[in-house]
């Protein structure tokens, strides 16, 4: 008894308070969201924020036990649960129900439930062993290998399921590995890419090609950190030589001849100079820049297949969309403008609580769900919109705070974890309501409706907050 009054005392309840009010504002949102003339009791169990309530206590039920368990047994049992969870991963391409083109479900009368979420808690718990051993360094590629492995399993077979969204999570861990000593080229690398497939959609291919040739350029100014070498002078005369001629004053190009050409021409000349430079030189890092040309280039031409022929046609229709390539209001495009609309036609301070037109009259799909964030833009307006952020960047803010001060490495490694996920989890949905990313369906930390989503959270916060608050024995 002394010693659970003890860990009460030390228990972080400014978190734990968060935590409630985000659940307490998801729950009344999904009332909003679903209310109709027929089922006005916020206590009607046949609708979904009746179904939601019973989720909460089971999650408030979850959050005592892991309280009540040995911290002991996240760290000793991590690769045995992490397994388990890889296991039901397997087992739900066999055993599972679609569910909108997923098959990704357990369902068993009313409750379903979605193994993907528990992924994330076990990779997490994975990751956290596996980092926090003696002699572990991000450095050794056998230890990165191993990193890449516990995070690419259950992508793997998330993917197989066709839950694209649920796979994209996993990528949040870089965020981690970052904190953890991560090289900042794999996080910047990664970004480059992202942006050469944007590009690569809206840009002409001499365009694309001009960007990794500048790219390639910036890297290798800022490796060799010199501009004084007439290598970095004439890569830069012909850069804009080639801009000011095929951007500028185009009637001054060379005629009859492609820009593709001219521009593969004097990439050519540049890297013979370069490399013969480089060799009589001894200079460090230009094959490293050459090399990242190459791939830049490479990458470029695979875009469009990967594009074409790995994407699924709902997926390319959400990109165009959100890069403005295509238009369909009342196709691919419906569920993303009716949520603008939700929260557009809020204003500064809302309809009120039950007087949203977009929600009463169901012109978004999945409001309860994916899109919950519009009920709170069209029923609170701005101020409502930004006290739900704040309220999130304070949570995160916390978290950052709690893993922080963790003596414990596997404590601290999991807590960014946590962070980087609910992170992850909150900007993304946020930026898909509004049309800033493409709807991947993934649901608002705390807020959307379903029991999998939640309890998988609540087991992540939880477990922090008990590593938290036992820190001190």
């Amino acid at each position: 008894m002394r010693e659970n009054n003890r860990l009460l005392n030390k228990l972080d309840w400014a978190t734990v308070g968060i935590y409630l009010l985000l659940v307490f504002i998801g729950w009344i949102s999904i009332y909003s969201a679903v209310y109709n003339d027929e089922h006005t009791s916020i206590f009607d169990f046949s609708q979904r924020y009746g179904k939601q309530l019973v989720w909460i206590v089971a999650a408030v039920l979850i959050a005592a036990f892991v309280m009540l368990t040995d911290t002991k047994v996240y760290s000793v049992f991590s690769y045995y649960i992490y397994a388990a969870i890889i296991f039901l991963l397997i087992f739900v391409l066999v055993a599972g129900t679609e569910v909108n083109g997923s098959r990704s479900w357990f369902v068993i009368g009313q409750i379903r439930m979605q193994p993907a979420e528990l992924a994330k808690v076990a990779t997490a718990l994975a990751l956290a062993r596996l980092m926090s051993t003696h002699g572990f360094s991000l450095q050794r590629r056998s230890h990165f290998l191993k990193i890449a492995f516990i995070i690419g399993l259950p992508v793997f077979f998330i993917f197989l399921q066709h839950d694209t969204g649920s796979a994209l999570v996993f990528g949040a861990f870089l965020l981690m590995l970052y904190r953890e000593g991560l090289s900042g080229w794999l996080i910047s690398g990664i970004l480059f890419a992202i942006v050469i497939f944007i590009v690569s959609i809206l840009w002409q291919p001499i365009s694309v090609l001009m960007l990794c040739f500048i790219a390639s350029l910036l890297v290798y100014t800022y490796l060799q950190w010199s501009i004084r070498q007439p290598l970095i002078i004439a890569t830069a005369v012909f850069g804009l030589y080639f801009l000011i001629l095929n951007f500028i004053f185009p009637r001054f190009a060379i005629d009859n001849f492609p820009s593709e050409y001219l521009f593969l021409s004097i990439c050519g000349i540049v890297a013979i100079v370069n490399l013969i430079y480089a060799v009589r030189k001894k200079l460090r890092y230009v094959w490293f820049a050459v090399l990242f040309f190459a791939g830049s280039v490479l990458f470029t031409n695979s875009v469009d297949y990967v594009f074409d022929n790995i994407l699924k046609q709902h997926q390319r229709d959400r990109i165009d969309d959100l890069l403005g390539v295509k238009e369909d209001l009342q196709g691919f495009g419906y569920n993303v403008h009716q949520s603008k609309v939700a929260i557009g036609s809020g204003g500064f301070f809302g309809k009120g609580f039950l007087q949203g037109t977009q929600t009463r009259y169901n012109f978004v799909p999945e409001q309860s769900t994916d899109f919950i964030f519009c009920t709170i833009g069209e029923e609170w307006g701005f101020v409502g919109t930004m006290a739900t952020v704040i309220i999130y960047l304070t949570l995160l803010f916390r978290l950052i705070i709690i893993s922080e001060r963790q003596k414990d490495t596997f404590a601290r490694i999991y807590g960014y974890c946590v962070t980087s996920i609910l992170f992850f989890h909150f900007a993304v949905n946020i930026a898909m309501t509004i049309g800033l990313a493409p709807v991947i369906g993934i649901p608002l930390p705390f807020l959307s409706y379903g029991g999998s989503s939640l309890w998988a959270f609540t087991l992540l916060l939880f477990i922090l907050l008990k590593m938290d608050a036992v820190r001190w024995k």
